[in-house]
C-alpha cells in the first residue's frame, strides 16, 4: 500500500496501484481496453457547496484559494483486496510467481489453468521462477486478444512483480520492449519472474 498526503490541511488520502491488462500495439505497447481491469485509485472530489455567507465571501482571496478539508469527500473506488491461491499449483513457486499467479487468477477469470514447477532442462520451471498461462482458444481472436492483456498486465506490473520475460506467439518480451522472434509458444504465455525467495508461510498477497 501506498500512502500519500494532499498538501496542507485539506486530506489526507490513502490508495493502492495496481496494473491492468490491455492488448497490445506495435511494440508491445498496452493499447487501452476500456474494461477496467486491475484498475484502482482513489480519487477527491468536491462535495456539493452550500451556503456561503457574506462574510466568507469576504475572506475569499481568489480561485487559488484552498477547500477546507471539510467540503471534501473521498471516494473509495477499490479497497486493496487479499489474493487467494490462484490456478496453478503453487508448491515449490517463488513468491513473485505465487504473486503473478494470483493476480492473473483474480483479474482474468477465463484462465483455468496455469502451470507452474515442471521439470525442465532450463532452471526456470524447476526453481518456481516461470509460469504458463494456458490461453482458452488460443488460435481464435479472443484468445489471441486475451493473451495479449495478460503479456500487458504483466509488463505493466513488471516492477511489483518482478517480470523478466514473457513469450507468447512466437514474441520474446521483457521489461524494455519486444527483444525477438520465433519463441513459439502459440498456446500458452510463458511469465518468467525473478523469483524473492521461496515463501515462508507468513506471506500475504494483496491486489
Amino acid at each position: 500500500m501506498i500512502v500519500a498526503a494532499m498538501g496542507g490541511p485539506v486530506a489526507a488520502v490513502f490508495f493502492t496501484v495496481s496494473g491492468s491488462g490491455h492488448p497490445l500495439r506495435a511494440g508491445g505497447e498496452a493499447e487501452p481496453t476500456g474494461d477496467g481491469r486491475g484498475t484502482c485509485c482513489l480519487q477527491v472530489v468536491a462535495a456539493t457547496p452550500g451556503p456561503v455567507s457574506s462574510a466568507r465571501r469576504k475572506e475569499q482571496t481568489g480561485p487559488g484559494e484552498l477547500m477546507p478539508a471539510s467540503r471534501l469527500r473521498v471516494v473509495r473506488e477499490h479497497a486493496p483486496q487479499l489474493l487467494p491461491p490462484g490456478k496453478a499449483p503453487e508448491r515449490g513457486l517463488q513468491v513473485k510467481t505465487i504473486l503473478v499467479e494470483r493476480s492473473i487468477s483474480a483479474i482474468f477469470p477465463e484462465i483455468q489453468s496455469i502451470g507452474g514447477v515442471r521439470p525442465d532442462a532450463l532452471r526456470w520451471h524447476p526453481n518456481g521462477l516461470a509460469l504458463d498461462v494456458m490461453i482458452p482458444n488460443p488460435g481464435s481472436a479472443e484468445g489471441i486478444a486475451l493473451g495479449n492483456q495478460i503479456v500487458a498486465f504483466v509488463l505493466q506490473n513488471a516492477g511489483r512483480f518482478g517480470i523478466q520475460d514473457a513469450i507468447w506467439r512466437g514474441v520474446y518480451y521483457t521489461p524494455a520492449g519486444p527483444q525477438g522472434f520465433g519463441y513459439g509458444h502459440y498456446d500458452h504465455v510463458h511469465v518468467t519472474t525473478t523469483g524473492g525467495g521461496y515463501p515462508t508461510g507468513d506471506e500475504v498477497y494483496i491486489r
